[in-house]
C-alpha cells in the first residue's frame, strides 16, 4: 500500500500515464522502497507500505486497473529497516539528479543510429519532438566544445549558439576569440558565426525566396533553438546573382513600355530622385468588374471589423482573411499610371526592392539633360525641335537603357575587404609591429613618449595611437591651503609651460618634433610627463574602497626628496616622507630637524635652492 510518509505532494515531470506507458514498454527500471507494516505490539503484519516510489506505485496500479498487468505480477522491492520513512523519501528525491543535456544528446544519438526517428524517440521518452531535434543538433558542434561544456566551461545557451554552423574549425576559432575577450554572450557567438552570411529576413532573401535560393544550390544555416527568421543564407554571391537576374527580368518587362532609361538597384540611397522632374500621370480607369471587386472587398472588410470589434484577439482565419483583403486592395491602388508617350520617351524608372522584399517600381522621372530645350522664337509653337529639316518622318524606335547598380563597376577596381578579413590581417600586422618595436628600443621609447605627451599637452587630441599605454593624472581629494602657490606646484607649472612653448601647436606635427629632440631632451620631457602619474596621496578606507597608501621600496625611501609648502600665515612647514612622523619647524631657523627614513634625527642645513625664504 502507498505510504502517507512520501514527501512528494506536487506533480512534476512525467505524468502517471506516461510513466505507466514506460513501465509497460520496459518493465520497472527502479525498485520500490518498502517498509514492513507492524501492529500495535511491533510485530510485522505481512503488509508493506511504499514511502519512496509513490509515482511508480501509482503507475503499476494504473496498469493493473487497465488489465495490462496481472495483480500477482512480481515487482522488485528494497525492504528498508531502521531510520524513518520520511527520511528515506526526502533522501530519494533530493539525491536524484536529472540527466545532463550532453548525456541526453548522446543517448538520443545512439537511438538515432539504431534507426529510430526523432518522433519515435520523442514518443518513447515522452518529450516534445523539437527537444529531440535540438539535442541531436548538438552533434554538429565540435567535440572539443562538448568537453568544455561538460567541464562547466560554458553554458548550454552558449553551446547551442554554435549549432548554426557545422564548421568545427570555425566554431573552435570563435570560442577561442570570445572566451579570451569576454564577449561570450550567445547572440555574440551567433553573430560571429554568421557574419559572412545574409539573414533570411533580408530584403534580398525575401525577394528571391528561400525555395528559389536553395533550388539554385544555396546553403542555409538554421538555428533550431531560437526563432531565426528563415536562417542565414551562406552563399552571398549566389544570392546577389539571383537578385540581379530577377531585377533585370522585371526591368526588361517594364522597358517594353518605352521608357528612356531604367535604373536598377537593391536599394537606392535617400534623396536619389533629388534634382529630377517627376511627370504626372493619370490613373488607369477601372473596369466595371474591377470596381465591383473593390466594393465587395471593402464590404467584407467592414463586416468582419464590425463582427469582431469587441474581441480581444481576432481568430486566426479572420486575421488571415483581413490580410488578404489588404493585399488585394493595395494591388488596385498601386496599379500603373498612364503617361503621355512623349513624356515616356524622355523619362525613366527606378526599380528596387522594398523593406518587405517586394518589387518597388517608381516611374516617370526626367533627368535635367533629357529636358526639352527652350523653344526657338523662329520655330512655330508645337514644332518638334528635335526634328531636322528634310528628315523623313517615320516612327522612331527608342531602346531603353537599363543600368544595374554594381554592373558598371570596373572589374579591376578595388573592392572593400570583409571586416573579418581585415581583422585577421591587422592581427598579423599587430604582431609584426610588436616584434619590430621590441627590436628598436629608441623607437619604442619615442612611441611611449609620444603617447605621454599627447595626454599631457594635447587635451583634445584627435589622432589616436596604436600603443595602449595610458597616462592617468590623479586628483587631490583633500588640499591644504596654498597648495597652488607651493614651490613644487610653481616648479611643475613653469616646467610645463616651458615645454609647451617648445612643442608644436598641433598633434599632427608632434612625432617629427620629438624626433628632432636629442636624447637628453627626450629624457627630460619623458620624466616631466611621467611625473604627472605619481600618486602618493593617502586616502583613508571607507565603505566604497579599502583606502590607498603609497608603499615605496627601501631604495625609493632613501632617496626621498624634501617637500615643502607654504601655509596661510606665511610660515613654512617642511615634512620628510617616510614611516616616521615629521617635525614642524619655523621659517627662520638656519638648521632644521627632520626625520630620516631610517635612523635617528639629525641636523641639516637647507641648500640655498630649497630655502623658501
Amino acid at each position: 500500500m502507498l505510504s502517507q510518509s512520501n514527501v512528494r505532494r506536487v506533480k512534476a515531470g512525467v505524468s502517471i500515464e506516461q510513466l505507466a506507458e514506460s513501465v509497460a514498454q520496459r518493465t520497472l527500471l527502479q525498485s520500490l522502497s518498502v517498509r514492513a507494516i507492524v501492529d500495535a505490539d511491533g510485530n510485522e503484519t505481512g503488509m508493506f507500505e511504499v514511502p519512496t516510489g509513490g509515482r511508480r506505485y501509482r503507475a503499476l496500479e494504473l496498469l493493473v486497473k487497465q488489465k495490462r498487468m496481472p495483480k500477482a505480477q512480481a515487482v522488485p522491492c528494497v525492504v528498508r529497516e531502521g531510520g524513518t520513512a520520511e527520511d528515506d523519501s526526502v533522501a530519494e528525491n533530493d539525491e536524484r539528479v536529472g540527466l545532463h543535456p550532453l548525456d541526453q544528446f548522446r543517448a538520443f544519438q545512439i537511438l538515432r543510429d539504431l534507426g529510430m526517428s526523432a518522433e519515435d524517440i520523442a514518443a518513447r521518452h515522452f518529450v516534445n519532438p523539437a527537444i529531440v531535434k535540438q539535442r541531436l543538433r548538438l552533434a554538429s558542434i565540435s567535440p572539443k566544445l562538448h568537453d568544455v561544456y561538460a567541464e562547466d566551461g560554458m553554458t548550454l545557451e552558449q553551446l547551442m549558439a554554435f549549432s548554426v554552423t557545422i564548421d568545427h574549425a570555425r566554431q573552435e576559432q570563435v570560442w577561442e576569440n570570445v572566451s579570451r575577450c569576454g564577449y561570450d554572450e550567445p547572440y555574440q557567438i551567433r553573430r560571429m558565426l554568421t557574419e559572412n552570411t545574409v539573414r533570411g529576413s533580408d530584403r534580398r532573401a525575401q525577394f528571391v525566396g528561400l525555395d528559389g535560393y536553395q533550388h539554385a544550390g544555396g546553403g542555409v544555416l538554421r538555428d533550431l533553438f531560437e526563432h531565426d527568421d528563415g536562417g542565414w543564407l551562406q552563399d552571398v554571391v549566389l544570392l546577389d546573382r539571383l537578385v540581379t537576374e530577377k531585377l533585370k527580368t522585371e526591368a526588361e518587362t517594364i522597358a517594353a513600355e518605352g521608357w528612356k532609361w531604367i535604373s536598377v538597384a537593391v536599394e537606392f540611397s535617400y534623396g536619389h530622385t533629388q534634382g529630377l522632374r517627376e511627370i504626372e500621370g493619370k490613373p488607369v480607369d477601372l473596369s466595371p468588374e474591377e470596381q465591383a471587386t473593390i466594393d465587395a472587398l471593402n464590404a467584407e472588410r467592414a463586416r468582419l471589423e464590425t463582427d469582431y470589434q469587441d474581441a480581444d484577439e481576432l481568430p486566426e482565419d479572420v486575421d488571415q482573411r483581413l490580410g488578404e483583403i489588404e493585399v488585394a486592395l493595395a494591388a488596385f491602388e498601386s496599379r500603373p499610371m498612364l503617361y503621355e508617350p512623349t513624356e515616356i520617351s524622355r523619362a525613366g524608372v527606378f526599380i528596387s526592392i522594398d523593406s518587405e522584399g517586394r518589387l518597388s517600381v517608381d516611374r516617370g522621372y526626367v533627368r535635367p539633360e533629357d529636358e526639352v530645350p527652350a523653344t526657338d522664337p523662329d520655330v512655330g509653337q508645337g514644332a518638334d525641335v528635335s526634328s531636322t529639316e528634310g528628315q523623313e518622318e517615320g516612327p522612331s524606335v527608342q531602346r531603353t537603357v537599363i543600368a544595374v547598380a554594381g554592373e558598371e563597376d570596373d572589374d579591376d577596381a578595388a573592392k572593400p575587404l570583409p571586416d573579418r578579413l581585415i581583422s585577421e590581417l591587422t592581427a598579423h600586422r599587430t604582431l609584426a609591429l610588436r616584434d619590430a618595436l621590441a627590436e628598436n628600443p629608441a623607437v619604442a621609447f619615442q612611441a611611449v613618449l609620444h603617447n605621454f605627451v599627447l595626454t599631457a599637452f594635447y587635451r583634445f587630441a584627435s589622432s589616436g595611437s596604436c600603443l595602449e599605454i595610458g597616462l592617468r593624472t590623479p586628483n587631490f581629494p583633500a588640499q591644504a591651503p596654498g597648495l597652488r602657490d607651493s614651490i613644487s606646484a610653481k616648479a611643475v607649472e613653469a616646467r610645463h609651460e616651458a615645454w609647451k612653448a617648445r612643442l608644436p601647436k598641433t598633434e599632427n606635427d608632434l612625432w617629427d618634433a620629438l624626433t628632432a629632440l636629442h636624447g637628453g631632451a627626450q629624457a627630460s620631457l619623458f620624466a616631466h610627463c611621467a611625473s604627472f602619474a605619481v600618486n602618493a596621496v593617502y586616502e583613508p578606507a571607507n565603505r566604497y574602497n579599502q583606502g590607498v597608501a603609497c608603499q615605496p621600496t627601501a631604495s625609493a625611501r632613501a632617496s626621498t626628496r624634501l617637500m615643502c609648502w607654504r601655509g596661510r600665515s606665511g610660515s613654512t612647514w617642511f615634512k620628510q616622507g617616510g614611516s616616521h612622523p615629521s617635525t614642524t619647524i619655523s621659517a627662520g631657523s638656519p638648521s632644521r630637524e627632520f626625520w630620516r627614513p631610517y635612523g635617528r634625527p639629525r641636523a641639516m642645513t637647507l641648500p640655498p635652492g630649497l630655502n623658501p625664504d
